[in-house]
């Protein structure tokens, strides 16, 4: 049996206000998280939960990860760029040109994403949160897709998606040129293995998929860190 996406977790500066944010915008219900953290619960079937984890370290860099968020109109999409502004976003500049329909903001912590316009054929048939968009190479879209038994629903030009069967937000990565990491990603999936499986053999899996495993897993929490083929960080947590 192969791990399900279980969590997209971002390491936050003030993980409640940061929650806050991201629950206000996307009209997620706020609960504790286990591991001193905050999480937000889908309200639609984005399929996995949202984790807020505190962290001492600075953002440095722009994210390899960020979402998209849709609109089925005009007036909506300035309804959620209004949304955001009144929660504690901002606009900001990562090279978009004027004539490009997209609106790029960025949360209290300073985490990219976009507001896409209406008329997105690709993200048509997605929710609100249209896709994770990556900067990755088209072997990390490989990598993603055997790892959690999503197919592919995009494989051009070395630009990979692919998205769960049963529906949700598509994770996207763009191929190269990919930028340099530059430090620890902000932003990381948690991986949980189903309740018949065990973690080892989940980890064994992916190291086997091209997946590198970077510490002993013996910790408290139980969680084993790993990178994947472009040096993402991500867990494995327990079975469940």
């Amino acid at each position: 049996m192969t791990s399900q996406l279980f969590a997209l977790c971002f390491d936050a500066s003030h993980p409640l206000r940061l929650a806050q944010f991201w629950s206000g915008l996307l009209g997620w219900e706020m609960t504790d998280d286990p591991h001193d953290g905050v999480a937000l619960l889908p309200s639609d079937d984005t399929g996995f939960r949202i984790r807020f984890v505190p962290t001492e370290e600075r953002k440095v860099g722009q994210n390899r990860m960020h979402f998209d968020l849709t609109s089925t109109s005009l007036e909506g999409q300035q309804q959620t760029v209004a949304d955001a502004l009144k929660l504690g976003g901002r606009h900001i500049d990562v090279g978009q040109r004027p004539e490009e329909g997209h609106v790029v903001l960025a949360d209290p912590d300073g985490n990219e994403f976009c507001v896409i316009e209406p008329g997105n054929n690709f993200l048509a048939d997605c929710g609100f949160i249209g896709a994770l968009a990556c900067d990755g190479s088209q072997e990390v879209g490989y990598f993603w897709s055997e790892a959690l038994r999503w197919p592919l629903v995009w494989d051009q030009d070395q630009e990979t998606a692919i998205r769960s069967p049963h529906g949700g937000p598509k994770i996207t990565w763009g191929g190269p040129p990919v930028a340099p990491k530059t430090g620890r990603n902000r932003l990381h999936f948690d991986l949980a293995p189903p309740a018949d499986s065990d973690q080892k053999t989940e980890v064994d899996r992916l190291v086997s998929l091209g997946a590198t495993r970077v510490d002993s897993g013996q910790g408290e929490t139980g969680r084993v860190e790993m990178l994947d083929p472009d040096g993402n960080e991500f867990c494995v947590l327990t079975p469940r």
